[in-house]
């Protein structure tokens, strides 16, 4: 039995995988399935286009060029349905005990035996902070859904990246009063191109003020103060809506007594050829295996652990074939 920890797309990769491989696995998620993607923005629209989000050979079809989130909950329902994965949703991994081929993996709601364990808990769940005073007030939100909630509202966009942009661009047509505060010098260079030249003329006309090279100093309950390269400065505020992105949850794999490499992503060490990690029997699938590097790892380059994992996987059970 192979334990998967996450239920997002590439966890359902490797359940697909495995089962091709008629290796059995059982699939643990604290969440919903694809909990990361559920948790989307209500209105976002992928960067990719539909076909580089298939798994399984099931064909992804969407209106647009690019699929949406309501699009993609669908497609991935109906992959664990075409497949009857087995999924457990909303049960949580509490311990890790064992060793490789003989691990015993406790849950809020059972424990299990298994010979092998893969995590795939991507990074969606755990948001930077940006640590100043105030961030705790209930007025700061590290996760958006829709602009409803913030219409006529003075509104602080924190980030400069595709979640920021889209973020500001939704509540200014919505009627907030939006203003923009970006560590860096300009926008990242992977926003989307097709929103680059708006977010950029609405800030060139003013409607939407955006300060670079500047971070939020402290929050308070009717306005926020930045640090700017012309001095501090005050600004009357509602809500500020921090998209400083996130990470995976480094608790969980120091809980599973995994090693790191001594690099300022934290790379959790792993053998490329195999996914195995620094724990012998625990394989590393999808995002987390980039650290605090979110944008290395997305669905389409990362679905081929998958198939690295359940080839080794195979091996090893006709290797323990053949001895026996």
């Amino acid at each position: 039995m192979v334990i998967i920890i996450g239920a997002g797309p590439i966890g359902l990769a490797c359940g697909i995988a495995l089962k091709k491989k008629d290796i059995p696995f059982l699939i643990i998620e604290k969440g919903c399935l694809v909990n990361s993607v559920f948790h989307y923005p209500t209105n976002m629209t992928f960067f990719s286009t539909s076909e580089r989000l298939e798994i399984g050979g099931v064909p992804f079809i969407s209106h647009g060029v690019k699929a949406t989130r309501r699009e993609a909950l669908e497609y991935y329902r109906r992959v664990k349905d075409a497949y009857e994965l087995p999924v457990h949703v909303y049960e949580e991994v509490q311990e890790v005990s064992g060793h490789d081929g003989a691990f015993r993996v406790t849950t809020n709601k059972a424990v299990y035996q298994a010979e092998k364990i893969i995590i795939s808990t991507g990074f969606y769940g755990i948001p930077h902070k940006m640590n100043v005073p105030g961030e705790d007030l209930p007025k700061v939100k590290h996760y958006y859904d829709e602009p409803h909630p913030y219409a006529g509202l003075k509104v602080l966009v924190v980030g400069g990246g595709n979640s920021a942009v889209d973020v500001a661009l939704e509540t200014y047509r919505c009627g907030s009063t939006v203003s923009m505060v970006v560590r860096d010098p300009e926008l990242k260079p992977g926003v989307k191109y097709w929103v680059k030249p708006d977010i950029m003329n609405r800030i060139k006309e003013g409607a939407i003020k955006c300060w670079f090279n500047s971070t939020v100093k402290e929050i308070r309950e009717e306005e926020v103060i930045l640090s700017t390269p012309e001095g501090e400065v005050r600004l009357p505020n509602d809500f500020v809506l921090a998209m400083t992105g996130y990470e995976p949850s480094f608790r969980f794999l120091e809980m599973m007594q995994l090693g790191f490499e001594e690099d300022e992503h934290r790379t959790p060490v792993y053998n490329p050829h195999t996914m195995e990690s620094s724990r012998s029997g625990v394989y590393l699938a999808g995002v987390v295996c980039g650290g605090y590097n979110t944008s290395k790892w997305f669905i389409e380059n990362s679905i081929v652990h998958a198939d690295i994992i359940a080839e080794h996987l195979s091996r090893i059970s006709e290797k323990a074939g053949v001895r026996a």
